[in-house]
């Protein structure tokens, strides 16, 4: 199929997607952002998600990977999709790709809200100790300083298997695969939270975080606190997760299409100081086998029957 193509099928299920949350899908939003990227298309891995709370609320976003031989960064500003601004994060894209081996990139982008986010993915074999990360000049200095917090849990020196830059909120997330089983004990899930200050996480998020293949953390420039931890459980069956989902997203994954027969979907629960706890469920569009590797499902944290 050629990027034309997969433009235009993709279009349109952007579109059915955000009439199905009755979310308004303006063309001068969406195509310009699959008409920058239409080359990388055809073999992404393309995933779209819906979440819970204020932040979510009014947009769907969509997500594609992107070679590591493209500049994600500069195609947007090339085409108009971001500015270049008069900040840290600015840099950081191209600090992190001169100090850190890099397999891929995602792009992530609102149909209503554009181009949010960059995500880098390490290689599976070559994944980057915390304390590398936060040595890179760009980088929110919050990360140095909370090593100290994740040597306790295990996490310093562990494998961060993606590192996501968010230039709409100017924050960035730390991603942790493969986890230590401490970390998805319940006692050491609400110690974590609440040596962050963050809100105590219900039991539905515990029962999630028992079952999580991975965890991620936010963080921005402005000062050291972590604003966000979260887990990530996977699964083939939305209906298998230990928790209910919202009716409306319910309803919405029922109707939505896939692109492929392969089906995944990945539940995120956070907590955090902007909004106390909120889900997103992430669901894949086209699905590619080596995914799995890549978000070290393969090592802990799959999905029990």
């Amino acid at each position: 199929m050629s990027d034309t193509d997969v433009v235009a099928e993709l279009y349109s299920a952007i579109e059915q997607s955000a009439r199905l949350l009755d979310v308004p899908c303006a063309p001068d939003t969406v195509r310009p952002v699959l008409h920058a990227y239409r080359e990388t298309l055809p073999e992404a891995v393309i995933a779209f998600r819906v979440g819970t709370g204020t932040r979510y609320q009014g947009d769907i976003d969509w997500r594609f990977t992107v070679p590591r031989d493209v500049d994600p960064y500069a195609v947007a500003r090339a085409h108009g999709l971001t500015d270049r601004p008069d900040h840290p994060i600015a840099d950081l894209l191209t600090d992190v790709r001169q100090r850190c081996p890099v397999d891929s990139f995602g792009v992530d982008f609102g149909v209503v809200g554009g181009f949010k986010k960059i995500y880098v993915f390490f290689p599976a074999d070559d994944m980057q100790s915390l304390s590398r990360l936060a040595a890179v000049p760009s980088m929110p200095r919050g990360l140095a300083d909370k090593l100290d917090f994740f040597t306790r849990h295990g996490l310093a020196d562990h494998k961060v298997n993606v590192f996501g830059i968010d230039y709409r909120h100017r924050s960035v997330n730390v991603y942790f695969g493969a986890l230590p089983e401490q970390c998805r004990q319940p006692a050491t899930i609400r110690a974590m939270v609440g040596e962050l200050g963050l809100p105590q996480p219900s039991e539905q998020m515990v029962r999630l975080g028992e079952r999580a293949f991975g965890i991620y953390t936010s963080l921005g420039w402005e000062s050291s606190r972590i604003d966000r931890y979260c887990f990530a459980v996977m699964t083939p069956d939305a209906a298998t997760l230990p928790v209910p989902i919202e009716p409306r997203i319910e309803r919405f994954l029922s109707s939505m299409p896939h692109g492929g027969t392969d089906t995944r979907f990945v539940y995120y629960a956070a907590v955090s100081a902007a909004d106390d706890e909120h889900y997103k469920l992430q669901s894949y569009y086209h699905w590619q086998p080596r995914m799995l590797d890549q978000m070290l499902v393969s090592e802990s944290g799959r999905q029990r029957d």
